[in-house]
């Protein structure tokens, strides 16, 4: 099956973003490009441990609510949550009310505090784990590597929670930190040119760290 789709404009793209709605302009935007900012890097990590077993189109069409129930992912005020917001989003309908879920995020705002004292910055910490793109398989081959097993690992060394290799490996692939777009999707030539102007320590400290 091919991995490729001709869009409304008739240029190529990853098929699977033509499997809703929702998925184009995510996938022309968003998805595999080199993220910097902080503030998306770890609401990419709670979206993600939000995701498991679950759908992303489910979670991409509740973002606005995710955003604003856990106070746009500032990880310094999701950090102060305590028993009766976790009961307050338990009621939330417009989120996925796990909580499991809930509790691992308020955790991991804890975590990332953390992080950020030792580090400078969350985007310090997670581009230390980019895999050279030379060693890279075939795109969309995958949907684990010995990268995302090694920060998954790591995390989980530093007490962050719901976030395994495959969710790693999701996170590594939408923040840019690999280049999945399939060969020949307009997007991949975009991805390599917005990765070859970005440099992760240069884009970090936007909050005000």
């Amino acid at each position: 099956m091919s991995k490729l789709i001709n869009g409304q404009d008739g240029q190529p793209r990853c098929a699977w973003s033509a499997s809703a709605p929702e998925f184009d302009a995510y996938h022309d935007a968003e998805w595999g490009y080199p993220v910097g900012d902080d503030i998306r890097l770890f609401e990419k990590v709670c979206l993600e441990s939000f995701q498991s077993g679950l759908s992303w189109r489910t979670i991409l069409a509740k973002r606005e609510n995710f955003r604003a129930a856990f106070c746009g992912f500032d990880w310094n005020k999701v950090a102060e949550f305590d028993e009766g917001d976790v009961a307050r989003l338990l009621q939330n309908t417009g989120i996925i009310r796990h909580r499991g879920k809930i509790e691992a995020t308020i955790n991991n705002a804890r975590r990332a505090q953390e992080m950020v004292a030792e580090f400078g910055s969350l985007a310090a910490f997670f581009w230390s784990f980019e895999p050279d793109p030379a060693s890279r398989p075939e795109p969309q081959t995958q949907t684990t590597s010995a990268d995302s097993v090694a920060l998954s690992k790591a995390l989980k060394k530093r007490g962050w929670k719901f976030f395994g290799p495959t969710t790693a490996f999701a996170f590594m692939q939408a923040m840019g930190l690999i280049n999945d777009h399939a060969r020949g999707c307009m997007c991949r030539a975009r991805a390599d040119a917005a990765r070859a102007t970005f440099t992760p320590l240069a884009a970090i400290g936007a909050q005000g760290l």
